[in-house]
């Protein structure tokens, strides 16, 4: 498996959706998707993706 790193290309905002999927194998679709429900049902989660953009380094 990959490294959770924040890639420079193919992200939209903080490219936390593209590290996770990069990570775990998955469509970057499927994650962005899942992301967006997830804050519009659980708005806590939006909180979880800052930490993430925080968290998870960028790509070098």
């Amino acid at each position: 498996m990959n490294q959770l790193v924040r890639p420079q290309r193919g992200r939209w905002i903080a490219g936390v959706c593209l590290a996770v999927a990069n990570r775990f194998g998955w469509s970057v679709a499927l994650v962005r998707i899942l992301a967006i429900v997830a804050v519009v049902f659980f708005g806590l989660s939006l909180w979880a993706y800052i930490l993430l953009w925080i968290v998870v380094p960028p790509e070098r």
